[in-house]
């Protein structure tokens, strides 16, 4: 019992946070990002936090880190969207961040 609740904490605490890193490949990236134009095309509208302690969990607030060894996602920003695995959309406020398509969450996990 101890011992699925010690993984379950792990899993919860390990798997919301995002503090993305951006990487110079693809072939570095955990995830291939295309910035969308409007955001009714985004998979997910992402808020830049200028603290790590205000990234979110799972919900757009990205912090972005110095160095890949602190980040939870690195992501490399792809030309064409096609080549991505989410589409996102920059907002100008924390508030308005957030998934548009849920499917997609599971990216962050």
């Amino acid at each position: 019992m101890k011992i699925l609740f010690i993984l379950l904490a792990l899993f919860v605490f390990n798997s919301h946070s995002q503090k993305v890193f951006s990487v110079d490949y693809a072939s570095q990236a955990d995830i291939k990002v295309f910035v969308v134009d409007y955001s009714s095309q985004a998979d997910l509208k992402v808020f830049k936090v200028d603290y790590s302690s205000q990234a979110g969990k799972n919900d757009g607030a990205w912090f972005f880190v110095d160095y890949a060894s602190q980040s939870d996602k690195k992501i490399f920003f792809v030309d064409y969207a096609s080549q991505a695995d989410i589409k996102v959309f920059f907002v100008d406020y924390k508030s308005q961040c957030g998934w548009e398509r849920s499917s997609k969450k599971p990216f962050f996990y």
